[in-house]
């Protein structure tokens, strides 16, 4: 695919690109985790709202 940037701008992108904080390697991103989590936090904000609601309300 060839580039749509100026040679210049392709050059600079290049370079930042193989500059050594770019090379760390990450885990794969995991899908289910975060939607574990959220959904836990929804779970558990609700409960506590509930609970909340209860004691004031009561």
């Amino acid at each position: 695919m060839p580039s749509r940037l100026y040679p210049e701008d392709q050059k600079k992108v290049d370079e930042y690109l193989n500059l050594p904080t770019q090379k760390v390697e990450r885990k794969p991103f995991k899908v289910w985790l975060l939607l574990l989590v959220i959904l836990g936090t929804v779970i558990g904000m609700g409960l506590l709202s509930r609970l909340l609601g209860n004691l004031v309300l009561g």
